[in-house]
């Protein structure tokens, strides 16, 4: 037999799960990441001058046993336990999320919170058929009131198109399992008691210095196995003829060339650009339905602020449609060690944005006002106690969940099916809803199927199951 070397695009969660199984195995690996710096994709953590903030908040938590075993043989000494305190804000009010009673019924007021459960009787009594779109599942199951307060705003922010175009597959992976009655229940019960919602877990695992020291470690495992992870190496094109995929070439920052050969491949790069990369190229529909795929990309604007405390949150949706971020973590709360000094707090603001648009484009300078303006207009801070702001863009953060992804994703997978030594693996390699632990178990499947199972890793999560479904550990 020949001996076998895996090529892996992309050392983010799903690339550097596959790598790290399959040097366990004593198989030869090779994977390309076109960062110079971070590994992790965008559950990478970065550092400057010694603060650490997360691309967006990553946390550490799967109803799969054998995920949270993986996360605990890569890094056994090292995770925390993070309470989740998150709340809504909302026309200049905080609701706590998970709705409390109390909270909820005084902030909305007895009018509000009557039209709130007319609406839900009307939705109840007469529910749009078919529900194609987000818009449609969630009115659905809160009514139209409550969607146009709580989802509409903060859902078109973080897409930017509106919730008739955004696919009801999304929603039910994000939020399955939780109603309006079943938030009533949860808002009434007991903190203590358990919880009738999955979508509502209160405590998570999370790494000491952020998800990034996670696949950081993966990196140094699959290298002290014998493995290489090459950083500045980003793919340009991916070489096939009738026996399969032969090889991938590209460059660095620096315009250098590299080539590649392998017996069998690995992709979690976007779905799109693996596609693009074919040469010779796919066929002409293959590469449209490619061209289709949307992506929603994502700056973080963090803020040192001079503060020890600045609030409780882990971090807060920002519904408010007057302000431009969508929402704010405190790296601190998730944890301490991600600030050097107890006397600062870092505040990630985030912004939703498209490559290329009016946000993406902006300098630092007035990204960094735009955050410090929007913060004070909140009543997060004042102006005066941000000493610092670092400014992250990270293009092709979220695959949109269209309602043509299915069909786009569907001529793409046909095609590619005519390969059988590559394996599209992770959120953005399949452009599918994966969350981290949804990406690890696809390449944890694809790995297998390496050793000589026949697992179909397009299978995981197609029980729209919610990224925070399970407790932590939960069998």
């Amino acid at each position: 037999m020949t001996k076998e070397r895996v090529v892996i695009m992309g050392a983010g969660p799903a690339g550097l799960t596959a790598a790290w199984d399959l040097t366990r195995q004593g198989i030869e690996v090779v994977v390309w990441e076109a960062d110079p710096v971070y590994v992790g994709g965008i559950s990478r953590t970065v550092e400057i001058d010694g603060f650490r903030f997360d691309i967006g908040g990553h946390r550490f938590f799967s109803k799969s046993a054998e995920v949270n075993e993986v996360w605990r043989q890569i890094m056994p000494d090292d995770f925390i336990d993070c309470p989740r305190l998150s709340r809504i804000y909302y026309k200049g009010k905080f609701f706590n999320y998970p709705l409390e009673a109390i909270n909820a019924f005084v902030n909305l007021g007895p009018v509000e919170t009557a039209n709130v459960l007319l609406s839900y009787v009307w939705a109840k009594l007469f529910p749009i058929k078919p529900e194609p779109s987000f818009a449609d599942w969630v009115t659905n199951r809160f009514g139209l009131r409550l969607f146009q307060i709580f989802f509409k705003s903060y859902t078109e922010k973080v897409w930017g198109i509106s919730c008739n175009e955004i696919s009801a597959d999304w929603a039910a992976q994000r939020i399955k399992g939780l109603s309006l009655r079943e938030a009533i229940v949860n808002a009434l019960a007991s903190k203590k008691a358990p919880q009738t919602a999955k979508t509502l877990i209160r405590q998570f695992f999370y790494p000491r210095l952020g998800p990034g020291q996670m696949w950081e470690k993966a990196t140094a495992l699959v290298r002290k196995a014998g493995g290489t992870v090459e950083m500045n190496h980003k793919v340009e094109k991916v070489h096939w003829d009738e026996t399969g995929v032969t090889g991938i070439s590209g460059t660095n920052q620096e315009g250098q060339a590299f080539h590649q050969t392998g017996t069998r491949f690995i992709s979690s790069i976007p779905l799109q650009e693996l596609i693009l990369a074919f040469d010779p190229p796919a066929p002409p529909e293959v590469i449209q339905a490619a061209k289709s795929l949307r992506y929603r990309d994502f700056i973080t604007v963090c803020l040192v602020v001079k503060r020890a405390k600045v609030f409780p949150d882990t971090w807060i949706y920002i519904h408010e449609p007057s302000v431009k971020v969508g929402r704010v973590q405190n790296f601190k709360n998730w944890s301490a060690a991600m600030v050097p000094s107890p006397e600062l707090t870092t505040l990630g603001l985030e912004y939703f944005c498209f490559e290329g648009d009016g946000i993406w484009t902006s300098p630092d300078k007035v990204l960094q006002a735009l955050a410090v303006k929007e913060a004070v207009q909140i009543g997060l801070i004042k102006a005066e106690e941000v000493i610092n702001a670092f400014i992250v863009r990270m293009p092709k953060a979220y695959p949109i969940y269209d309602q043509q992804y299915h069909e786009h994703t569907g001529v793409i997978r046909k095609w590619l099916s005519r390969f059988k030594n590559i394996q599209p693996v992770g959120r953005n390699g399949m452009h599918h809803y994966n969350n981290q632990d949804h990406s690890m178990m696809t390449a944890l499947l694809a790995s297998r199927n390496i050793q000589g199972a026949n697992y179909d890793c397009w299978q995981v999560n197609t029980d729209a199951e919610y990224h925070e479904a399970g407790s932590s550990g939960e069998k």
